[in-house]
């Protein structure tokens, strides 16, 4: 599957936008204000966002619920319905763009967007095209008991179970290590 420069920074921002929301009830959120929501915007790079409100906080907050539920849906049909929604809401409007240094792209937010809107346009366009590749299942959450980040697992056999093989992979390796020699030390 080819993955354009585009579309793999909206995946890199939608997976890191998913993984800002609390795991639990005593988890904190990772965007608890504005301020976190600019370094969000920010960090990402993303293009063409104003100042940004309480309200632009609040909807991020919601689509990226909205987002969570496609990284858990049961299959290709359902994944689908939600990225429709999501991106009918934001208005969709394709449009090819230079900005910044990159070559030429498409954009999939109207100009002048919420930063909802964008995200919701950019990165549902980013989820949609690994829905029409039949590629659904690569839109993954960690196995690792203890975490349930997202990721999009874009190892060639489709093979990656965590969030990332240095902590959890290896955590979990680990453990079944010591249990294995404490199993044969008996």
């Amino acid at each position: 599957m080819l993955i354009t420069h585009d579309t793999r920074c909206a995946l890199d921002t939608v997976v890191d936008l998913v993984n800002t929301a609390p795991e639990d009830d005593a988890s904190p959120d990772a965007l608890p204000d504005v301020g976190a929501l600019e370094d969000f915007v920010q960090n990402h790079e993303i293009s063409d966002v104003g100042v940004l409100s309480e309200l632009d906080l609040s909807a991020v907050r919601r689509i990226r619920g909205r987002f969570a539920s496609v990284f858990a849906a049961p299959d290709a049909r359902a994944a689908a319905a939600l990225i429709n929604d999501l991106v009918a809401a934001a208005g969709t409007t394709p449009r090819l763009t230079d900005h910044d240094g990159y070559e030429w792209h498409v954009h999939y937010f109207a100009p002048g967007a919420s930063v909802a809107d964008h995200l919701a346009a950019d990165c549902g366009m980013a989820l949609a095209f690994f829905v029409v590749a039949g590629e659904q299942e690569r839109l993954r959450r960690c196995e690792a008991p203890d975490c349930r980040r997202a990721f999009v697992d874009l190892s060639r056999n489709r093979s990656r179970r965590y969030c990332d093989s240095r902590t959890c992979g290896n955590r979990l390796h680990v453990a079944a290590y010591r249990a294995r020699r404490k199993e044969a030390a008996g």
